[in-house]
């Protein structure tokens, strides 16, 4: 079994040299269909550009490389790097999410109930050391402990997507048209 703490060591460097934050490192799927998933994200826009990605999977594939070839493979057999932004409707992994995301609708998955409910879904009313307040529909706040929480992420809402900073556009439409010529 992969040590995704260890993959975490790794890759965590790479991204804060390019200057990103390490958002998610997950290793997903069976036999030759895994796929090593990293999420990172700039901290001003909290979004990756497409460049951003190459230049992140370049660095982590040179150190698994080198990893590898020093007969320390970090991950044994095949799989896919997947390299991306963590999306509007993002994980949330990082108590600093919380606070950053507070007021925002969230849905949470616990590892064993607490007060007879696993899952919870509401707005992130505050973060209060490592306490997450969630405000359900009815008014309601249950107060769940960070380390419970086995899956976090945000709801897509007309509130998040006003608050989300988009990145430029500018020369999307470009770069459409040369695809299509291809």
């Amino acid at each position: 079994m992969t040590d995704i703490s260890a993959l975490i060591r790794l890759i965590e460097p790479e991204a804060t040299a390019l200057g990103f934050d390490l958002v998610r490192v997950a290793l997903f799927g069976k036999g030759d269909e895994r796929t090593l998933q990293v999420m990172a994200e700039r901290p001003d826009t909290r979004q990756l550009t497409i460049d951003d990605c190459a230049d992140l999977s370049r660095r982590i594939s040179d150190v698994f490389d080198a990893l590898e070839e020093a007969g320390r493979d970090p991950i044994d057999g095949a799989y896919r790097l997947e390299v991306s932004s963590p999306g509007i409707d993002r994980p949330l992994t990082r108590l600093a999410d919380y606070a950053d995301w507070q007021g925002h609708e969230a849905k949470l998955t616990l590892d064993a109930p607490l007060d007879g409910q696993k899952q919870f879904r509401g707005e992130i009313a505050a973060v209060d050391g490592e306490d997450i307040s969630i405000r359900n529909r009815t008014g309601s706040v249950a107060s769940v402990p960070f380390g419970r929480i086995v899956d976090a992420k945000l709801v897509l809402t007309d509130k998040l997507i006003a608050a989300t900073v988009p990145l430029s556009i500018e020369g999307a439409d470009e770069e459409e048209i040369e695809a299509e010529e291809s």
